[in-house]
């Protein structure tokens, strides 16, 4: 089995980190059964620490990999059903859909067959398993619940409903939600999707050169309107115009609680779950709901279909997962930090339980060991950028990079107190 190298983790490439290794298990459309569920607890216990994170792009990783035990590892998984048709398939399953897809009834588009026809042309196709782990894909179907912040290689959106929906398209960005926002390029109709997605994956692969691993990479080199002439030259149907159409706004932690009347969804502390906390939502998932579980971008659990979502939370906060947006830890997002990343500056984990009960009702922060900002694809309303063991740059969102510098050099308790003294900060309108 032929894997190739690359820093990022993947089922069939355990990358080791401080604390251990770690192995990602790329779910489609963030998706898994119960029975799966079960499985990845018990590989994480019998092969590692036990620890299990659900990633912002609705996957899972385990941490903590034993040395000389990663390949009853990759085979536990493996049989459980959780890797690729093919090895080579493993890195490019990159595709967010809402966790909601096929489940909210008030959506223009159900994305799931479509999501279905996108992952077997990833899969299916040898040359697309070129592409870096790190290409992504959006589709989104005008969810309720959706992760819109997340900056995607290839983003599609529905623009209508139904079966005759158009779907607008952009590229190294974001569907446009406000003014301002970059624009779709343009749209296709819904059947047309699969078709443009291949061409664009192809005109990627045959214009990048090996350093432009991403979309916005092949962008500084060639205009947009070069690309668009170039893929219209490959479709069968002329390309349409997207005019000014924005995204409606999503629901905000509506990944939390229960939505929708049967589907509840509770976040881990900081995204981290242990084999017996994952365990128990696969047993809760059998008894409760359709047994099946959904990850979410927010690092959260979602469980659908829930017979009696009352008695479902009330399990899911007993297993100690964060149901409600005015929970504190609801409103935190930290890095595995320097306990377990050799490039961490500081314990963000550590750090973020010690600020949670000083976080003011309503602040969101971003706890990041180092400049990467591994745990948070778009830039938060705030972000406490470590500077050193416990001391933090404080940043608000705007401009650049992390935003507009607040202040420098705090510690946990400083920030906690500089946070309650400034609210007009973090509570005006971003």
């Amino acid at each position: 089995m032929s894997v190739r190298p690359s820093a990022c983790p993947g089922l069939l490439r355990i990358v080791q980190a401080k604390d251990g290794g770690i192995c990602r298990i790329k779910l489609p459309c963030g998706r898994l059964s119960a029975a799966q569920a079960r499985a990845v607890a018990a590989a994480a216990s019998a092969h590692a620490s036990g620890l299990i994170e659900a990633t912002n792009r609705s996957n899972l990783q385990i941490r903590g990999v034993r040395a000389g035990a990663e390949q009853a590892l990759i085979e536990a998984l493996l049989a459980a059903g959780l890797g690729a048709d093919t090895p080579g398939a493993d890195d490019v399953r990159n595709l967010m859909v809402s966790p909601l897809a096929g489940l909210d009834t008030s959506a223009p588009v159900d994305t799931s067959p479509l999501a279905d026809q996108l992952l077997a042309l990833l899969q299916g196709k040898p040359k697309f398993h070129a592409l870096s782990p790190k290409f992504a894909l959006l589709l989104d179907g005008g969810e309720a619940m959706a992760m819109l912040e997340h900056p995607h290689d290839i983003w599609l959106a529905a623009m209508g409903r139904g079966e005759d929906a158009l779907f607008a398209f952009g590229l190294a960005g974001c569907p446009p939600q406000s003014i301002g926002d970059a624009p779709a390029l343009a749209a296709v109709r819904r059947a047309q999707v699969p078709a443009l997605v291949e061409a664009l994956l192809d005109l990627f692969l045959e214009l990048a050169t090996p350093e432009q691993t991403r979309m916005r990479h092949l962008l500084a080199g060639h205009p947009e309107g070069d690309l668009l002439l170039r893929l219209q030259q490959r479709l069968d149907r002329p390309l349409l115009p997207a005019g000014d159409w924005r995204r409606p706004a999503p629901q905000a932690f509506a990944h939390l609680g229960i939505n929708g009347q049967r589907h509840v969804g509770g976040a881990p502390a900081l995204g981290r779950l242990d084999s017996a906390q994952l365990t128990a939502l696969a047993e809760l998932a059998d008894a409760q709901g359709d047994g099946s579980l959904r990850l979410t971008p927010w690092q959260s659990v979602l469980l659908p279909n829930s017979r009696n979502p009352d008695a479902c939370l009330r399990a899911i906060r007993n297993l100690g997962l964060t149901t409600d947006a005015r929970e504190p830890l609801a409103r935190l997002i930290a890095c595995t930090g320097s306990a377990g990343c050799a490039k961490g500056l500081a314990d963000t984990k550590a750090d973020a339980l010690a600020l949670a009960p000083l976080l003011p009702a309503g602040a969101v922060a971003h706890l990041s060991g180092c400049p990467r900002s591994c745990a948070a694809a778009h830039v938060a309303p705030l972000t406490l950028l470590a500077a050193g063991p416990g001391r933090y740059d404080l940043y608000q969102r705007g401009g650049a990079g992390f935003g507009r510098l607040l202040a420098r050099d705090l510690s946990i308790q400083e920030a906690g107190e500089w946070l309650a003294a400034s609210p007009d900060t973090w509570s005006s309108p971003k």
